[in-house]
């Protein structure tokens, strides 16, 4: 069984899709554009948006009664992968210790013009 999660304290969906679902003992949250839930406005640089985009992660995750600790697998899309160590500098900041498995991909474009979005699935156990 599936059970759509949503929060106001994270941008609403820019498309056909839950900002997260939740199945068994897993999270699936969608990817987190760097937008600001309450002014609307996109982060600027590459720190700021993984910055934003991770704290999009942690308002979805908090809704269910998790956190960042629980995330064991993320995904960053950059639409500029010379600015991987600017991403990466921010990313360790939120996962100091026992960090997810993570994946990351340049790609041609992100929706609004984001420079980053990133996506987690999370476990409850």
């Amino acid at each position: 069984m599936k059970k759509v999660i949503s929060t106001e304290k994270a941008p609403k969906a820019v498309g056909p899709y839950s900002q997260a679902i939740e199945t068994d003992n897993l999270i699936f949250v969608s990817g987190q554009l760097p937008i600001n839930p309450r002014t609307g406005e996109m982060a600027k640089t590459v720190e700021e948006q993984t910055k934003q985009a991770i704290e999009n992660i942690s308002s979805i995750l908090e809704l269910v009664g998790l956190s960042l600790d629980n995330v064991v697998k993320t995904t960053v899309f950059m639409t500029d992968l010379t600015k991987f160590s600017n991403m990466n500098e921010v990313y360790a900041q939120y996962f100091k210790t026992n960090p997810p498995a993570r994946a990351a991909f340049e790609v041609k474009a992100l929706p609004k013009n984001a420079d980053v979005e990133i996506e987690a699935v999370a476990t409850k156990k």
